[in-house]
């Protein structure tokens, strides 16, 4: 599922780069991307978090009390090591959207591949009232 609700939580599922239905930043970072490339695109993930959670929240996103945890998952060279970067695109959007709510705790990790090989994947844990 999408998202999953559970006392004040909001658990959201793993979102890629699709924007308008297509898939975009099909690739790695440090090979057809660079790390502003992969800013770009945990932001359209991070776009897809926000939207996912509104859906849920039947479109109240005054419910949200708090961002409170960021994954982020980037698909990575061996080399690259600047996912912490990448990640910054997903988290600079939270902050933007949610305020001081919108600070959390976050995880940037590499890995070898992603679904349909996209660039970034990013999964958030919310709290609601």
């Amino acid at each position: 599922v999408r998202v999953v609700l559970t006392g004040s939580k909001a658990f959201v599922s793993g979102q890629v780069t699709v924007v308008d239905g297509q898939f975009q930043y099909q690739g790695r970072l440090g090979k057809e991307y660079s790390v502003e490339d992969g800013q770009k695109a945990a932001r359209i993930c991070g776009l897809n978090v926000i939207a996912q959670l509104k859906a849920a929240l039947n479109g109240d996103l005054d419910r949200v009390k708090r961002c409170v945890r960021l994954g982020v998952f980037v698909n990575s060279t061996d080399e690259f090591t600047d996912q912490p970067k990448v990640a910054n695109g997903a988290s600079d959007l939270m902050v933007e959207v949610f305020g001081d709510a919108g600070k959390h705790a976050r995880a940037a990790v590499g890995v070898n591949t992603l679904p349909v090989g996209v660039a970034v994947e990013v999964e958030a844990v919310f709290e609601v009232a």
